[in-house]
């Protein structure tokens, strides 16, 4: 539907259209994180979005959280959380590749922004409440459960249309409030936003109309959900727990 009223109106209504690599730029691509095959792929062919919402699936260090780390950095995001002007920082970790691209953005570019880092959140709580928004009483993100924290943030800092990137946002989420995660992505989708999604979670990536993108060995590739080896292992363990266990366990 969205993309078909964008098409009717003439031009592309996406609020990004292309992380483009930047032809002046020469990353080093010897050690990390231009040796992981998916940010060697991102580096050397860049990344075009459709317009809602891209899922990044793929097993620990398939390059999901620094796929969406260089995403925050090119767009001109925190790259350890929160929007373009918050400047909370921890250990530096990120990949510091993000000046290596081009942002494609669309005519109508959002008027905001955020990035959800599941791994900085404490440390983005302690700056929410040092530094109050004013758009409201101040918050007290530390008195809440891990949980409902991130609930906190999805209401108050995901709730209009923009551009998100969240790296498993799903982490501390029950399975009932990831199934409202899942309501608040296709909301924001159908509203116009976009979002790019890592996370291990087959609920997630099952939301209509997403992109999946499973990243490996081979860099990444676009896929389908029940095609995804997270569907299909959990799945199995649910029919079949023991098949499982047999094979840890064996002595």
């Amino acid at each position: 539907m969205i993309r078909r009223v964008a098409e009717s109106a003439g031009f592309d209504r996406r609020p990004v259209r292309a992380f483009r690599p930047d032809p002046r730029s020469r990353p080093a691509t010897g050690h990390w994180p231009a040796t992981v095959p998916a940010v060697a792929q991102v580096l050397r062919d860049g990344l075009e979005l459709p317009g809602g919402l891209t899922v990044l699936v793929g097993e620990n260090g398939s390059g999901k959280s620094t796929l969406v780390e260089i995403l925050a950095e090119a767009y001109g995001l925190n790259p350890q959380g929160g929007s373009a002007l918050g400047r909370f920082r921890t250990r530096q970790s990120e990949p510091g590749l993000g000046a290596n691209f081009i942002v494609e953005r669309g005519v109508d570019p959002p008027r905001w922004s955020y990035f959800l880092r599941a791994d900085t959140m404490h440390g983005q709580y302690t700056y929410l409440e040092e530094n109050p928004s004013l758009r409201g009483a101040p918050e007290r993100f530390h008195e809440l459960s891990h949980g409902e924290g991130f609930l906190q943030v999805l209401r108050t800092r995901v709730n209009e249309p923009g551009f998100y990137l969240m790296d498993e946002p799903d982490a501390p989420l029950s399975f009932t409030a990831s199934l409202g995660l899942v309501a608040l992505l296709h909301d924001l989708a159908l509203a116009g936003s976009q979002a790019v999604v890592a996370t291990h979670s087959p609920v997630l990536a099952a939301v209509p109309g997403a992109m999946i993108l499973e990243l490996g060995e081979w860099g990444f590739r676009q896929a389908r959900w029940d095609e995804l080896d997270i569907v299909s292992h959990w799945r199995e363990f649910l029919r079949e727990p023991d098949s499982y266990f047999r094979h840890l366990f064996e002595c």
